[in-house]
């Protein structure tokens, strides 16, 4: 198992890091955002609090294709809402004003995908692919049984061009000083979105390689995630996930791998 380290992911991870420093976790990666469920910071649904924090998450997550060890990640983290925006992680929204339970907002956020050629063997020859900025809309519906949640996305840095859509359903349970959260998602990915990532064109097609023109497909997703408030100003966090690959992802020869899983870590400061 090989583990690489990246302090840096991207320009356009650099630029979100320093505004905002969310998302949701993304449809390929399990990327869920190392961030404190709104209940232990003392967030009302309304955000009628401004709290804001800082702190450090680090992340190891499973690559789908065939040769890629774990990956770990070290990334700052910045945490701040109000009433009109929410930054966290790897995210920020742009709050609409909904009445009720329903909650609606406008999302940019870094999906830390891609590969390097020379990652593994079976990419040898492989363009590289890049991470994706994605601009869409959010929807949360809070009840008692949980929060179902919705997101409609389109990558706008011009490197897939594709879109997804999630759709989501949390429960938070607290348990004292702690909130413990099991989550469970499907993510639809379109036909851009997958031959980006796992297709493979025909100028990098070769023995044991062959030409492969993805499709839409949808992803699983099943995870947990844990708050602990050590004090009012300390929280840590823990989340693990797998994610259970569509069947146009497992088709592709560049992935050997039915799940991906990931666990991230992470410690926030709360002014």
């Amino acid at each position: 198992m090989t583990t690489t380290f990246r302090f840096a992911v991207s320009s356009a991870a650099s630029l979100l890091f320093a505004t905002a420093a969310a998302v949701a976790p993304d449809a390929r990666a399990a990327d869920d955002v190392i961030a404190p469920a709104p209940g232990m910071v003392g967030l009302s649904p309304e955000g009628s609090r401004s709290p804001w924090g800082i702190g450090l998450g680090v992340g190891a997550q499973r690559q789908p294709y065939a040769g890629i060890g774990t990956e770990t990640r070290v990334v700052p983290l910045i945490l701040y809402e109000n009433r009109y925006v929410r930054l966290r992680g790897l995210g920020a929204d742009l709050k609409l004003p909904t009445p009720g339970p329903v909650s609606l907002a406008l999302r940019v956020r870094y999906a830390p995908d891609g590969y390097d050629g020379s990652d593994a063997p079976v990419l040898n020859g492989m363009a590289d692919r890049k991470a994706a900025v994605l601009l869409g809309g959010a929807a949360a519906w809070r009840s008692g049984f949980g929060v179902l949640s919705a997101e409609v996305a389109g990558d706008v840095s011009g490197h897939s061009k594709g879109q997804q859509v999630r759709l989501g359903f949390d429960k938070p349970i607290r348990l004292g000083a702690f909130m413990v959260t099991p989550r469970v998602a499907a993510v639809w990915l379109d036909r851009r979105t997958v031959d980006y990532y796992y297709g493979v064109r025909a100028a990098e097609a070769l023995p044991g390689r062959p030409q492969y023109d993805g499709s839409s497909t949808t992803n699983a997703e099943l995870g947990l995630r844990t708050d602990y408030a050590i004090t009012r100003n300390h929280l840590v966090t823990l989340d693990a996930g797998m994610t259970f690959l569509g069947r146009a992802i497992k088709d592709s020869p560049l992935v050997d791998r039915t799940t991906q899983t990931g666990i991230r870590l992470g410690y926030i400061y709360l002014f």
